[in-house]
């Protein structure tokens, strides 16, 4: 399986593609140019399954409905953050005055618990891992060594929770619960900035000191 890591937008959101040899693919968290993101997608001949959504905040979702449409595809997202894709005051895209207002359909399909999902050829465990928001998801592919992790962790940092609904303690039972006991060399693709390992947050992230 490929990963490709695309920044989206002016908050440079990473979407990612994972593709499979006969070009099936997934696509995490569409959150702005959707031409970029079609033109990749087209340009590769690859062939979409679903839309899946670490969390629901805007800059993650900002084109869902676009690349829906565009491909015939579901979207996947946490039940706790069903009503953040019609809203743009749950989603944040109120908030910001020159973010356009977020507001589409609902999901297709609504995540309740963790659980061991398979989409096409695709299959991985669905971990909960709140905090940044009430709703965010984790996905770990574990026969490919990587977890998909949205706001959860990043290179050396972690989510904020200074949001509405972020809660900073929950957020740290998180990582320490559902990421930081994956392999060490576990590849985290974060939502935003560079790819890191597992170990390497365990190793030198600041805020996850005493782990």
């Amino acid at each position: 399986m490929k990963w490709n890591q695309i920044p989206l937008g002016p908050l440079q959101t990473n979407c990612y593609v994972l593709s499979k040899e006969d070009n099936s693919c997934l696509i995490f968290d569409p959150g702005e140019e959707s031409e970029k993101l079609s033109d990749y997608i087209r340009h590769n001949q690859l062939k979409p399954h679903a839309i899946i959504l670490t969390h629901a905040h805007f800059d993650h979702i900002g084109v869902v409905e676009d690349i829906r449409e565009e491909f015939g595809i579901p979207v996947y997202i946490h039940k706790k953050e069903a009503d953040w894709l019609l809203d743009p005051a749950l989603n944040g895209s109120l908030r910001y005055e020159m973010i356009k207002n977020v507001s589409g359909k609902p999901a297709d399909y609504f995540i309740t618990e963790e659980q061991e999902m398979t989409i096409g050829d695709f299959t991985f465990q669905i971990l909960e891992t709140p905090g940044h928001s009430p709703g965010s998801l984790s996905f770990y592919f574990q026969d490919s060594g990587l977890v998909i992790a949205g706001d959860a962790l990043f290179n050396g940092s972690i989510g904020r929770t200074d949001l509405p609904f972020g809660n900073h303690n929950q957020l740290i039972k998180s990582i320490h619960d559902k990421l930081l006991i994956l392999p060490e060399e576990t590849i985290v693709l974060s939502g935003h900035g560079p790819a890191t390992t597992i170990g390497q947050e365990m190793d030198s992230n600041p805020f996850l000191n005493g782990f």
